[in-house]
């Protein structure tokens, strides 16, 4: 009896203790993700943005293409800012992807043990697929960088002529190019959905109408950044812009 009384103690006094350290860095991956994931949001609009000038004509987004490589001269060299940014959305991108495996790997290890019989998730669909399409978006930002940045793929692959470039990337002859680009974008409106949720959530949205704002204010972005990005190729392709 003696030695019973004295083992106890000393598991229920040392068991609690590492469950609030994880629980703390899981929060701390949560914030990550929430914090990357927005400096990843701002950029998407900051670029969809810049996009949309084409609109306006082919010298004015020529115009913007060309300023986006002065911006901090004379302080900066050509072309840093670009590639300052470029770091801190690479830095962003691979701390976001991170997070999230950790997540995911802590979530399944809760669980070791797998039901007989998997109950049906009751989440969204963006929710359901958010690992295939970080897949297709990693795939798009490979081609998109190769065709649109470095001109690799692209027909015309001009760095002084960028509106060429695009107008020559989603030529009807072209098709496939721009099938790709619409499901890579509708990819990232699911992925955009879904985490713009999750991070409202992880900031402090979690009452019943907190919620519903969360998934009003996700929702309505993730349509802004979808046309807004699709409406430049599908011009193209039915001669809108030329």
């Amino acid at each position: 009896m003696a030695v019973d009384t004295a083992v106890r103690p000393t598991q229920t006094s040392t068991a609690p203790k590492a469950k609030p350290k994880k629980r703390r860095s899981s929060v701390g991956l949560k914030l990550l993700m929430a914090g990357t994931g927005l400096l990843l949001v701002l950029f998407l609009f900051a670029h969809m943005a810049g996009n949309l000038k084409i609109f306006v004509g082919g010298d004015a987004f020529d115009h913007y293409a060309h300023w986006l490589r002065d911006i901090g001269t004379p302080l900066l060299p050509h072309t840093w800012y670009l590639w300052i940014q470029r770091a801190v959305l690479t830095v962003a991108v691979l701390g976001h992807i991170a997070a999230a495996v950790i997540l995911a790997r802590r979530a399944r290890l809760a669980r070791p043990v797998r039901y007989a019989h998997r109950p049906k998730v009751q989440g969204s669909y963006a929710a359901r697929t958010m690992r295939w399409g970080g897949v297709i978006i990693l795939l798009f930002v490979i081609f998109h960088i190769l065709d649109l940045t470095t001109g690799t793929v692209n027909p015309v692959g001009d760095a002084r002529h960028p509106h060429a470039n695009v107008v020559a990337d989603f030529a009807p002859s072209r098709w496939y190019v721009t099938l790709f680009y619409t499901l890579a974008i509708v990819a990232v409106g699911f992925h955009l959905r879904h985490g713009i949720f999750s991070a409202l959530r992880t900031l402090g949205q979690q009452s019943p109408r907190g919620e519903r704002r969360a998934r009003t204010i996700a929702l309505a972005l993730s349509l802004v950044l979808v046309v807004g990005y699709l409406s430049v190729p599908f011009a193209v392709t039915i001669g809108a812009i030329k």
